[in-house]
């Protein structure tokens, strides 16, 4: 299968999609000079650009794209696996994640394996923050995660459950 890619502008700067068929295995902002290139969107790719154009218009608030997305341990298979139960306008620690894995002692690994996301936005780790409520790394800068947040007006809950 060949690898489709498409961009998006947003207000956060261009954000880059990759896929096959079999499903979308990358999102991530571009970094600063690193420049989109213009085209169509290719068909695998077009339900997962609408969905962000939609979230980025306040129109949605949970994806349904199909992903496919090679490599990663186990163990961040899991922590990704977790991040989309943290709902649109809802934050978590990570020590909330690694507690819901069974695990409450990786605190640091959830938070290594959160900056490996490689669905930027489709699977939410901005939406993971620091136990005390403070913002804490992004691999799309604390700026964009900070700007997410607060676009989706988080209530103050810092619990995954509550």
């Amino acid at each position: 299968m060949t690898e489709a890619r498409a961009y998006l502008p947003s207000v956060l700067g261009a954000v880059e999609l990759r896929g096959t068929d079999a499903g979308l295995h990358a999102v991530r902002f571009l970094l600063p000079g690193e420049p989109p290139t213009a085209g169509p969107v290719a068909a695998c790719l077009q339900a997962a650009h609408e969905q962000l154009r939609a979230y980025f218009g306040g129109e949605l608030r949970a994806f349904s794209v199909a992903t496919n997305v090679a490599g990663g341990t186990l163990f961040q298979r899991q922590v990704w696996a977790a991040l989309p139960a943290v709902g649109y306008g809802r934050t978590a620690s990570y020590l909330d994640v690694a507690r819901q894995l069974g695990n409450p002692g990786a605190v640091r690994a959830v938070g290594a394996a959160n900056g490996q996301n490689p669905l930027a936005i489709i699977w939410p780790c901005h939406r993971i923050i620091g136990a005390g409520g403070q913002l804490t790394g992004y691999a799309g800068g604390l700026e964009r995660k900070k700007w997410l947040l607060e676009f989706e007006n988080p209530s103050p809950q810092t619990s995954l459950f509550s």
